[in-house]
C-alpha cells in the first residue's frame, strides 16, 4: 500500500498536494492525519468521493510500501500516523516548501523548494510529465495555491506559483468553486464578531508599528476566522494581529483556544511564534488550536513574544541623504534652478545666516516661478514655510505617516536646530522595496546566511583581522564602516569550495553624524597604519582617500586597503575629474558605475538598531544582476561623464563572462554617437578620463587573458574612438598583433624590453596614420620609452622600407638595424612587406645575437695593443662573419692580420 499523508488540521495546500501525488503515483491513498480546516471540511462534504481518501483506522501498517508526506516535516504534525514511519523497508519521501523548519522525519528523500505552496511543486511535476487532470483534481490543487499564497499576494509568492496556477486553470479548475471556498462571504456570525472585536481590540505602538490583539469567546467554533483576522487588520490599521477565539468543542464540550496570527512586518516569523504550541504556517500567516485552562495568559505571552520579534525599523539617520544642499533666502530663482540641474536634486533647503532652516523649495515651485518670468526674484517669495521636520531618531513608520498625511515629498532632518540631512520619498520607497525583496539567489545558492559568517569563512585570518581592527576603530569614533565594490562582488560570486583571489579592500567610512566626518577616511587609515607599521601609507587629500599598501614580502603579499570618506561627486564637464564632497554611504554608492559594484557590507554595528555587523546594502538591484550575469550602469549619463566606464563595462563583462545589459549598451552607443568625446578633446585642456584613467583601464584589459574578446567588444561598440576618432582595427590588425606577440614571446621570453599590455597597446596605436600614434601615446601618459618609440615609428618604418630592400649583404642589414630596440623593430616588421619582415626577423633572431669569432683577449695575444681600434677590428670581424666570409677562428686571425697589420696600428 502507498500512502500520502496530509498534516493535522489539513488545509487546501496539503490536500491539493496530496491529490497531485495520487495522479503522479496511481493507486496511492490519501490520509488526513487529524481533522481539517472548516473550509476544507465543507469542500470535502461535496467532493470527498472524487479523491481516494482512507481513514487512519483502515490502514494496515504491515502492508505499507511507501509514504509521501506533503506540506509538513515534523512528526508531531502527523498525529498517530507518525508511528507508521517506523515500519521496516518503508520508502519515505517528504515534499514541502517551508525552508525554515528542521525536518525530524527520517526520509529517504526530502524535496524542499522556496515556493509559495507545496502544491506548486506537485503541479510542476505533473506538467513536466504532461499528465492531464480532472476538473476536481485541478480545482483542489488551484485552491491549495490560492490559499497558501493569498491568491498570489503574499510576500513568499513566487513566479513559479503563478505559472503553476495558470497551468491548473488550463486544466479546467472550477473558478466558481475556488471563489466560493476562498471567500465564502462574511456571515452574520462573523459580522457580529467583527463588531465585538473592534470594541475589545487592544493595541500597542512598537517602534512605530501598530500591534493588536483580541480574545473572542463563542459557544462553538466559528468558521471563517481567517477572513475576520484579515478584515480586522485592515480596519485597525495594524501591522501585526493576534486574533484568539475561545470556544467549546461539540463532541466533548471542552474549551479550545484558536489563535489566528497575521503580520505585514519583515523580520516577524509567526510560524516560529506558534510552533512551540503545536501550530505553524508561514512567517506572516500562522494559526494554532490548543487546550488551555488560561487563555488570557497564553494570549498575553504570545503578545510579549511577538513584540520581542519586531525589529527596530530604520531611522531617519539611516535613511537620510547628507550633507544637504542649502541656499540662502536671497538666492534667485535662476540660481536655484542651476544648482538643481548641477546636482540632480528635486528640491533645496533654505537656511538663514545662522544656518537655521527657514523654508524649502521644490523643482515644481521653481518651474512655476520661471514660467511666470520671475527668474530674477529671490526664492524666499516662493519657498514653503514653516517646514515640517523630523529628528535623526524618527522611525521609518512615523516618517511614512508624515509623508502620507501631509503629502510631503521631503522631510528635513534637524538636530539641535541644525539641518543634518533630508529624507525623500525616493529614500522611503527604496527602503521599502529592499525590505520586500526575496532572498537573492546566486547560482544554486541563496544569500540567506549571515554575510558576516561568509566573510569569516572565505577570508584568511589576516584579512579578517584587518577588517575587525578597522571596524573597531570606526565604532570608537561613532562612524559606520563598509566594505564596498569589487571585493563584495567577488565574495558573493564565490561558490562552495572556491577561494577568493583578493588583491585589495575598498573601505568607505560614513561619519555624517559626527564632527570629524570630513577627514574620517584619512583618520581611519592613520589608525590602521599605526597598527600595521610595516605598511606604506599614502594620502590623497583632494579626494578624501588614503591607502595602506603591504609589500610583496609581507604575509599578505602585495595587498592594499583603500579607505575613503563617503562622498558624492559632480563632473564639471565630460571626462573631467569629479568634484567631491563628504556625504553618506547611500550617496557614495549612488555615484558608482555599475550595480554589481554598488554593493556594500556593513562592518560595524548600527547604533540605532543595536544590530550586528554583516548587513548587505543593495540599493540598485546588484544582487539580481549578479544572478542574471548582467553589467548594468547606474546612470544614463554615466558614460558621458566618464568614458572609461565603457572600458570598465567591457572588462567586467569579459572577465566575469557577463553580458552588458541592453539599455546599458544603448547608453554606450548614444554617448559615442553624440560626439561628446571629440568636443571634449577640443574644449578642455585636461581630460583625465581620456588620459590617465583611460590608460589604467587599457592596462588592466591588455594584461588579462581575455583581452582579445574585450578589444573585439570595444571595437564593436565603436569605443575605439575614445582613444582616437580615427582609430579602427580590421582582420589585418589581428594578424599583425598575433605576429607581434609571437615574436615578442620568442625573442624576449622574460619581458625585459616591454610588457605585454604595452606592446598590444602600441600595436593598436600604430593603426593610426600620419604619425598620430606618438600624440595619442603622450595624451595617454604612456611610459616615456613608448612615447618616443611611437613618435619615431612612422619615419623609421618609411626609412627601413626604402633602405632594407637595397641592402644585399647581411652585415649591411645588421649595421642599419642595430640602432633600434626590439619593440620598435617588431612594430615595424608586422606592418612591413614580407621581404622587409624577413630581413628584420633575420636580424633579431640571428644577427643581433651574433658574436665576433675573436674577442679583445685574442687581439692582445696576437700582439695588438688595446685601444679604440679594437672596436673597429671586432666590427669588421663580425661583418665578415655575418656575410659568410669568415667561418673559423683561424680564418678570422688571418683576416685580422691581412686587414689590420700590427705595425700599422702601433703607436
Amino acid at each position: 500500500m502507498d500512502l500520502v499523508l496530509c498534516h493535522r488540521t489539513a488545509d487546501f495546500d496539503t490536500l491539493g498536494a496530496a491529490v497531485g501525488i495520487v495522479r503522479l503515483q496511481p493507486g496511492t491513498r490519501i490520509v488526513l492525519c487529524g481533522g481539517a480546516h472548516p473550509a476544507v471540511r465543507n469542500f470535502l462534504a461535496l467532493y470527498r468521493n472524487e479523491y481516494p481518501l482512507i481513514e487512519c483506522r483502515a490502514v494496515n501498517a504491515d502492508k505499507l510500501r511507501s509514504i509521501t508526506v506533503v506540506d509538513a516535516q515534523k512528526r508531531e504534525l502527523l498525529g498517530n500516523a507518525a508511528e507508521w514511519l517506523e515500519q521496516p523497508d518503508l520508502r519515505v519521501v517528504v515534499i514541502d516548501h517551508h525552508l525554515d523548519v528542521t525536518c525530524d522525519i527520517g526520509a529517504d528523500r526530502v524535496e524542499l523548494e522556496p515556493v509559495g505552496a507545496t502544491t506548486t511543486l506537485i503541479a510542476e511535476k505533473l506538467q513536466k510529465q504532461q499528465l492531464q487532470l480532472s476538473v476536481s483534481e485541478a480545482t483542489v490543487m488551484a485552491l491549495g495555491i490560492h490559499v497558501d499564497t493569498g491568491s498570489l499576494t503574499y510576500d513568499h509568492t513566487t513566479v513559479r506559483d503563478a505559472a503553476a496556477l495558470t497551468w491548473l486553470m488550463d486544466q479546467g479548475a472550477n473558478q466558481q468553486a475556488i471563489a466560493d471556498y476562498i471567500e465564502p462571504g462574511f456571515s452574520s456570525a462573523l459580522q457580529e464578531l467583527l463588531g465585538q472585536a473592534l470594541e475589545t481590540l487592544q493595541s500597542q505602538s512598537v517602534h512605530g508599528y501598530r500591534v493588536s490583539w483580541v480574545l473572542l469567546q463563542t459557544p462553538s467554533y466559528t468558521p471563517g476566522l481567517s477572513s475576520l483576522a484579515s478584515e480586522l487588520m485592515v480596519l485597525s490599521e495594524s501591522e501585526s494581529l493576534l486574533l484568539s477565539n475561545l470556544y467549546k468543542t461539540r463532541s466533548s464540550g471542552k474549551d479550545r483556544l484558536t489563535v489566528i496570527a497575521r503580520s505585514r512586518l519583515e523580520g516577524v516569523d509567526l510560524n516560529q511564534l506558534l510552533q512551540p504550541l503545536g501550530g505553524g504556517g508561514h512567517p506572516q500567516a500562522a494559526a494554532v488550536t490548543l487546550k488551555t485552562p488560561n487563555p488570557e495568559f497564553v494570549l498575553t505571552q504570545l503578545v510579549e513574544d511577538l513584540i520581542l520579534q519586531i525589529p527596530l525599523p530604520p531611522t531617519a539617520q539611516d535613511l537620510m541623504s547628507s550633507p544637504v544642499r542649502t541656499i540662502r533666502p536671497e538666492v534667485t530663482i535662476n540660481q536655484a534652478q542651476r544648482i538643481l540641474l548641477r546636482y540632480g536634486h528635486s528640491g533645496l533647503s533654505i537656511v538663514n545666516a545662522e544656518d537655521e532652516l527657514v523654508g524649502i523649495i521644490s523643482r515644481r515651485d521653481l518651474d512655476l516661478a520661471l514660467h511666470h518670468g520671475f527668474g530674477h526674484a529671490p526664492v524666499k517669495g516662493y519657498m514653503k514655510a514653516p517646514v515640517r521636520t523630523i529628528t535623526p531618531t524618527t522611525h521609518l513608520p512615523d516618517i511614512e505617516r508624515l509623508m502620507v498625511t501631509y503629502d510631503i515629498g521631503r522631510l528635513p532632518v534637524v538636530e539641535k536646530g541644525q539641518l543634518v540631512g533630508i529624507v525623500t520619498r525616493t529614500d522611503i520607497l527604496r527602503q521599502l522595496h529592499q525590505q520586500k525583496q526575496p532572498p537573492a539567489k546566486l547560482g544554486q545558492q541563496r544569500v540567506q546566511t549571515s554575510i558576516q559568517t561568509r566573510l569569516q569563512t572565505l577570508l584568511s585570518p589576516a584579512l579578517q583581522e584587518i577588517l575587525t581592527h578597522a571596524a573597531a576603530a570606526a565604532e570608537q569614533q561613532g562612524w559606520q564602516l563598509y566594505l564596498v565594490g569589487g571585493a563584495v562582488r567577488d565574495l558573493l560570486l564565490l561558490t562552495a569550495g572556491q577561494s577568493p583571489d583578493l588583491k585589495e579592500f575598498d573601505l568607505v567610512v560614513d561619519g555624517m553624524h559626527t564632527r570629524e566626518h570630513q577627514g574620517a577616511g584619512v583618520a581611519l587609515a592613520r589608525s590602521l597604519h599605526h597598527a600595521h607599521p610595516d605598511t606604506q601609507l599614502q594620502i590623497y587629500g583632494q579626494f578624501q582617500t588614503a591607502a595602506l599598501i603591504w609589500g610583496q614580502a609581507s604575509p599578505l603579499g602585495s595587498f592594499a586597503v583603500d579607505i575613503a570618506t563617503a562622498r558624492s561627486e559632480f563632473y564639471p564637464y565630460p571626462a573631467a575629474n569629479p568634484e567631491v564632497a563628504a556625504s553618506s554611504i547611500r550617496q557614495d554608492l549612488y555615484r558608482r558605475d555599475f550595480t554589481i559594484n554598488a554593493l556594500a557590507i556593513r562592518l560595524t554595528r548600527r547604533a540605532s538598531q543595536q544590530s550586528q555587523p554583516g548587513e548587505l546594502l543593495d540599493f540598485f538591484g546588484g544582487l539580481v544582476d549578479l544572478e542574471q550575469r548582467l553589467i548594468r550602469v547606474l546612470h544614463p549619463n554615466s558614460f558621458i561623464e566618464d568614458p572609461t566606464r565603457i572600458f570598465r563595462a567591457v572588462r567586467f563583462a569579459t572577465r566575469l563572462q557577463f553580458t552588458i545589459e541592453a539599455q546599458t549598451e544603448a547608453y554606450i552607443r548614444h554617448a559615442i554617437a553624440s560626439g561628446i568625446y571629440q568636443q571634449t578633446w577640443g574644449g578642455n585642456g585636461k581630460v583625465p578620463a581620456l588620459q590617465s584613467r583611460l590608460k589604467a583601464e587599457l592596462r588592466l584589459i591588455f594584461k588579462s587573458d581575455h583581452w582579445p574578446q574585450a578589444l573585439k567588444l570595444i571595437a564593436d561598440l565603436g569605443a575605439l574612438q575614445c582613444i582616437h576618432p580615427q582609430l579602427k582595427i580590421d582582420r589585418h590588425w589581428w594578424r599583425q598583433v598575433r605576429l607581434a606577440l609571437r615574436w615578442w614571446t620568442c625573442l624576449d621570453p622574460q619581458a625585459t624590453t616591454i610588457h605585454q599590455w604595452t606592446l598590444i597597446l602600441e600595436v593598436l596605436l600604430t593603426a593610426l596614420a600620419n604619425g598620430k600614434a606618438g600624440q595619442v601615446a603622450a595624451t595617454l601618459n604612456l611610459p616615456e620609452t613608448s612615447q618616443q618609440r611611437l613618435g619615431r615609428f612612422s619615419p623609421v618604418r618609411q626609412t627601413l622600407h626604402q633602405q632594407l630592400p637595397l641592402l644585399p649583404r647581411p652585415s649591411q642589414i645588421y649595421q642599419t638595424l642595430q640602432t633600434y630596440d626590439l619593440p620598435l623593430l617588431i612594430l615595424v616588421a608586422i606592418r612591413s612587406p614580407a621581404e622587409v619582415r624577413r630581413q628584420i626577423w633575420w636580424y633579431l633572431s640571428r644577427g643581433a645575437i651574433a658574436k665576433p669569432l675573436l674577442n679583445g683577449k685574442d687581439l692582445i695575444q696576437l700582439g695588438y695593443r688595446p685601444g679604440p681600434h679594437f672596436k673597429e677590428i671586432l666590427a669588421a670581424i663580425l661583418a665578415a662573419t655575418l656575410d659568410g666570409d669568415l667561418q673559423t677562428r683561424e680564418a678570422a686571425i688571418q683576416f685580422v692580420g691581412d686587414r689590420f697589420p700590427p705595425g700599422t696600428l702601433q703607436r
